[in-house]
């Protein structure tokens, strides 16, 4: 053990001195320029060596090195050897191509810049316009258009509003009592019209006899307007559900078609989601998403925020100005009746805008992605709509469908023509168009109601219609289309 530990002891102070001998000698060599020189001499002597020796292995390498070296440009460049790339006698124009903002190609490519350039160009000057307009009248916003903050004459809207509810229990009670046999169908049908009918008048006398917010009064319509929808739709389709029940069980019915439920049950849980689902339509199941995205959710709650604000802002700040500072349109100059509608034409665009972002996209995707309800086709692409036709078909889903199942289809199937099929509904449009506008503003004058009447006059010649193109009026158009959409007859 003593002589090993001496010897590692001396192998390691070998080793120690040896690596001082040569740092010592290393950097004596630094200061004496003549033992420099011959070190450099006994390298370079080594590295001629190494080189002659390196030639002679290049010589025998030389063809698969310079293969190697074309492989690796080409794979660095993008598959092209750089020796013979970007020359200048390669051709730069090889075949024909026109310019991008020609009219055989315009269409054919992505405009997004420019749209992006549209908004933010629209953006700056309605800036500049708000600045302006703030600056020469000032905040103009009072909180009694919204809400009557002064009196409770909102509270009996609100509390109209909580017990609508009540009429669709009523009609569950109705069907439930259809279901076990207790009522003829003739009560029922008549319950189901007397339920309905009274929850569209309670809000109207209601509205009638307050003097509450506009805004107020507006949605209460809405609300009533919605409630009185979904229980037409409601009452109608479990009468039909109960028909084609009785055919299955007579064997007049086709029960294994996929396009019809014969399945006939009255369910609470079904009618509660019905209510709340952003649809028109009553049908026992619906298409379901498999969780709710919480983060989109708030996302769409800020939007809404938003552009709620602006809306408002724009009504109170540009158009109820417009609308006070302005002479009867048929008691002034007919130039200046010119000049002030088109001075409200640019705010009123700007405002249904953001009521259509607002419900139709932020307010209906909300509901739906809170209940999981899947089908969230609230609307289609209007804005490529070729045809006025086209536009008012598109731009309102839910509507559209229940005019096509619960008022077009039925009026055909009982052998009513066409051309009256369209009247009665755009009569049905026009009288809850007239209930939206004129119930709140307590001012009957029907012109919601001839405003909607007259766009009968949009409509396609009826003596022209085919059965599969056939139109339904406008917000009601192309049904042979929705037919296939909805029922895959066609």
């Amino acid at each position: 053990m003593v002589i090993s530990d001496s010897l590692e002891s001396l192998g390691g102070a070998v080793s120690t001195t040896t690596t001082t001998t040569d740092s010592d000698h290393n950097f004596s060599l630094r200061k004496r320029p003549g033992a420099t020189a011959v070190l450099a001499t006994s390298d370079s002597n080594a590295t001629e060596l190494d080189n002659s020796t390196n030639v002679d292995a290049a010589a025998v390498e030389g063809p698969t090195e310079s293969a190697n070296f074309a492989t690796r440009n080409a794979e660095n460049h993008g598959g092209q050897d750089t020796r013979f790339a970007y020359r200048p006698s390669v051709p730069a124009h090889r075949k024909i191509k026109e310019s991008p903002l020609s009219s055989d190609a315009i269409f054919k490519q992505s405009h997004a810049g420019l749209f992006n350039l549209c908004i933010v160009v629209l953006v700056a000057v309605n800036s500049r316009l708000i600045i302006e307009n703030i600056m020469k009248y000032g905040w103009l916003i009072k909180t009694g258009f919204w809400f009557s903050s002064k009196s409770l004459s909102d509270w009996p809207l609100f509390m109209c509003c909580l017990t609508l509810p009540v009429f669709s229990f009523a009609a569950f009670i109705v069907e439930k009592l259809a279901q076990q046999k207790f009522i003829s169908e003739p009560v029922v049908v008549s319950l189901h019209v007397i339920i309905s009918t009274v929850a569209v008048l309670y809000p109207v006398f209601v509205i009638l006899g307050c003097d509450s917010a506009f805004v107020s009064g507006v949605t209460l319509m809405l609300f009533a307007c919605i409630v009185w929808l979904k229980l037409v739709s409601y009452a109608h389709t479990n009468y039909d559900m109960r028909s084609l029940n009785k055919s299955v069980d007579k064997g007049d019915a086709l029960s294994g078609s996929p396009n019809v439920d014969c399945s006939y049950d009255v369910s609470f849980k079904s009618l509660a989601y019905f209510m709340v689902a952003p649809t028109l339509c009553y049908q026992p199941s619906y298409p379901r998403t498999a969780y709710i995205r919480k983060g989109w959710v708030v996302r769409q709650f800020v939007k809404l925020i938003i552009f709620t604000g602006v809306m408002g802002f724009i009504i109170e700040q540009y158009i109820n100005p417009i609308v006070q500072n302005s002479q009867h349109p048929l008691k002034g100059n007919f130039l200046y009746a010119i000049e002030r509608v088109l001075k409200l034409s640019v705010p009123n665009l700007y405002v249904w805008l953001c009521m259509f972002y607002c419900f139709f996209h932020l307010w209906l995707n909300i509901l739906a992605e809170l209940i999981c309800f899947g089908d969230r086709e609230f609307y289609k692409d209007w804005w490529n709509a070729k045809t006025v036709e086209e536009y008012w078909r598109m731009w309102n889903m839910p509507v559209h469908k229940w005019m096509v199942r619960h008022i077009y289809f039925p009026c055909l199937r009982h052998g009513i023509p066409k051309s009256v099929a369209i009247v009665i509904a755009f009569l049905v449009s026009a009288v809850f168009h007239e209930l939206c506008i004129a119930v709140p503003c307590h001012m009957f004058k029907l012109w919601a109601f001839i405003g909607i009447m007259f766009q009968l006059n949009w409509t396609p010649p009826l003596s022209s219609l085919s059965s599969a193109e056939s139109s339904f009026g406008v917000d009601h158009y192309f049904f042979a289309k929705e037919v296939q959409e909805l029922y895959g007859m066609f």
